[in-house]
């Protein structure tokens, strides 16, 4: 007589798995249950959008390259920026959820129940991905309300420009994390996020880098945002993307790494 075949246990890497979408649904609920730190920094680069294109888009698009196409010409220039603009916004709330969980004691009593230990920090990585998403693509919608169009933009463009996007959302959250993990209550982490949201307005979201001061000149061509958003605008305007597409690459892998591993490294630290 044959005895029965035991069942197969699950193997770690089907753990993780389970263990991380239960986390992903976990802020995913969190999100919807409160989405008003969500909308108040989605609200911002709406704002800016709106402003630009309307109160200054004559006189911005008669200053960049002799353009006339008034407020149409610098809506499609600026569109790519406010895209980079707002993943930085939305990555700002993954800072605070982070360090909102370190301080509630939540990820304490996580240490103490049979999950992987990784699916915490993955669930708010994935959920915060997933939010840029969303966010990016109701700014894009707004964006297109007030004109914008990509008609020069190929399936192949659009599909490395969403392929961009996501890469900028995941290696910005790393960071995001990092920070929210680092600070100690979740004031601090929004304050110490709050870079990610500053230095797209201090690269070529809103100007060319040849129209800036010489002084300033360097710093807004070779800090991370600058060759995201030419590329970002090469793909969907049709321009030239030069070695702005590479860069962007290494800049978001280098991030995205260094993220991950700082991030890795805080929450290992056994608890005080």
């Amino acid at each position: 007589m044959s005895t029965p075949l035991a069942p197969a246990r699950p193997t770690r890497l089907s753990l993780a798995l389970r263990d991380s979408s239960t986390m992903l649904r976990r802020n995913l609920l969190h999100v919807r249950r409160y989405p008003s730190l969500t909308l108040n920094l989605l609200l911002s680069p709406i704002m800016l959008l709106l402003l630009f294109v309307y109160i200054f888009g004559d006189t911005m698009s008669a200053g960049i390259a002799g353009g006339g196409g008034g407020r149409s010409e610098y809506l499609a220039y600026l569109f790519p920026g406010i895209l980079m603009l707002t993943i930085g916004g939305t990555t700002i709330g993954s800072a605070v959820s982070v360090s909102m969980d370190m301080n509630e004691g939540i990820i304490a009593r996580f240490r103490t129940m049979a999950i992987h230990r990784g699916s915490v920090l993955v669930g708010h990585v994935v959920g915060s991905v997933i939010q840029c998403a969303m966010s990016v693509a109701l700014v894009g919608a707004v964006a297109v309300a007030i004109g914008f169009r990509s008609t020069d933009a190929t399936a192949v463009e659009w599909i490395l420009a969403f392929a961009l996007v996501v890469l900028m959302s995941l290696a910005l959250t790393w960071i995001a994390v990092g920070m929210g993990l680092s600070s100690p209550n979740a004031e601090a982490a929004s304050n110490n996020a709050m870079p990610l949201m500053i230095l797209p307005l201090l690269s070529s979201a809103f100007v060319p880098v040849d129209a800036m001061p010489g002084w300033f000149r360097p710093f807004a061509e070779y800090q991370p945002f600058t060759p995201a958003i030419e590329t970002l605008r090469g793909l969907l305007l049709g321009t030239g993307i030069g070695h702005n597409g590479w860069l962007a690459v290494v800049w978001c892998v280098g991030l995205a790494a260094l993220g991950y591993l700082w991030s890795k490294s805080l929450f290992d630290r056994d608890p005080k």
